[in-house]
């Protein structure tokens, strides 16, 4: 999560004497091209404080020893991150060769300004396997049709719900349609007047995220295939009006529209809701006892089919990329080579971190550690899952702030096909702008 940004020193990894799970990789399979005379045999690499970042740390060791190189990492967190890459990048600094960034949020601007480096020739590998990554994935990853990142950490959207009270209201099955789910919410909140039939984000910018399933699955996009705006189509206005009515009319009581994940998830762990969508890569906020009081209860689903059918994001949360102006291009591609490799996906997977190859998901081992339903549902989520939750532009907070006042409209009561129109009118403004 964000740090404050009182210390923007460097914290250069710890290189230690054991071989903690390392991955056993031949050289061979490392190497997207010749190494060039000059090349450093230290290669920078600027991460972000995640899970995935101590995981490879740990599995640093075995790299280096294979392969002859050091690897130097610089671990901020994301606003440090953005404050080093502004000032680097713009720079054309040479400081990085690896970069751990958020293609759904800075990958458009970052390709855009040529700050990621083109990898068409990289990916060819083939004992690396590139076609193993899913397609959603991909396509965030992809500018202009050539890849300039990798995903690393994925994330979809998923139905969390009470087991207990599904069974106290007499249903057998999670719902399997957004009209089911509409229906159940109402019956448990009817039934249960202090208990909600259904939470989710409500705040204007953090909800666009969550409410992107819902757009899909009723068969719209923020954007057309023109790439005019689409926010105001009849299914945007139909998925308004959905996510809108059924937090004002199953939702909790009084409640805020300023609700970003912790709200909603508070309100789910506390036992105030029978039905939550969210991010999977939460899960363990409602399944840990020492978190969660209904963690014994909670179980998953794959999100809800609506006209458009079940369409959930599948979006890379993380991807890394090679700095165009690395003198270091060869070695980089070996680190993320490496990093990315099916190996390394496991072992990152068994330890909670959602990867982005099919392989691995396949791979019962690479499940293990989840609960068997999420399991499923994450399945479900990557078949014919939408690879971004927000609009693909570059200032992507400013079009998020567009896009989500007809959701908090929604709840409010408001005119739901009202203010999609008036949002498609200023979000067409937006994207114009940002043409020129």
């Amino acid at each position: 999560m964000t740090e404050r940004r009182d210390d923007v020193r460097r914290r250069r990894s710890i290189i230690g004497t054991s071989l903690a799970a390392v991955v056993a990789m031949s050289l061979s399979a490392c190497g997207g091209g010749g190494d060039d005379a000059g090349a450093s045999k230290t290669i920078r690499v600027t991460l972000a404080n995640h899970v995935w970042t101590e995981n490879i740390k740990k599995a640093l060791p075995g790299f280096e020893k294979q392969s002859g190189l050091k690897v130097e990492v610089t671990q901020l967190g994301e606003d440090q991150l953005s404050d080093q890459y502004n000032v680097k990048l713009n720079a054309g600094s040479a400081d990085i060769d690896v970069m751990m960034y958020r293609p759904l949020q800075e990958g458009k601007l970052f390709a855009k300004n040529k700050y990621l480096a083109d990898l068409s020739a990289q990916v060819k590998s083939e004992t690396w396997d590139f076609g193993d990554f899913q397609s959603g994935p991909v396509e965030a990853t992809t500018y202009e049709g050539k890849p300039v990142g990798i995903p690393i950490i994925t994330e979809q959207e998923v139905l969390y719900y009470r087991k207990d009270l599904l069974d106290k209201a007499g249903l057998s099955a999670p719902p399997k349609t957004l009209d089911e789910l509409k229906a159940a919410a109402a019956k448990i909140k009817a039934a249960e007047p202090d208990v909600a039939g259904f939470v989710s984000r409500t705040g204007k910018s953090t909800a666009v995220t969550q409410f992107s399933s819902f757009l899909y699955s009723f068969g719209g996009d923020f954007v057309d295939g023109g790439g005019k705006a689409a926010v105001n189509s009849e299914a945007a206005k139909q998925a308004y009006a959905y996510y809108g009515g059924l937090i004002k009319d199953s939702g909790p009581a009084n409640v805020s529209t300023d609700m970003g994940w912790p709200e909603a998830m508070a309100i789910f762990t506390q036992g105030k809701a029978a039905f939550y969508t969210e991010a999977n890569s939460l899960y363990k906020n409602a399944t840990d006892p020492a978190k969660s009081k209904i963690s014994d209860q909670v179980g998953f689903a794959p999100f809800p089919a609506g006209p458009g059918g079940s369409r959930p994001y599948n979006i890379p949360s993380w991807a890394l990329g090679v700095n165009d102006s690395s003198e270091n291009t060869d070695n980089a591609w070996k680190f993320i080579e490496w990093a990315t490799s099916k190996e390394q996906t496991l072992a990152q997977q068994k330890s909670g971190v959602p990867g982005a190859r099919t392989s691995v998901w396949d791979d019962p081992e690479g499940t293990s550690t989840f609960p068997k339903d999420l399991a499923e549902a994450i399945a479900a989520s990557t078949k014919d899952g939408v690879g971004h939750d927000r609009p693909l532009v570059v200032q992507v907070a400013e079009a998020r702030e567009i896009v989500g006042q007809p959701i908090v409209d929604a709840i409010t009561g408001k005119d739901a096909a009202a203010s999609a129109d008036t949002a498609n009118a200023a979000f067409q403004k937006f994207l114009d702008d940002e043409a020129k």
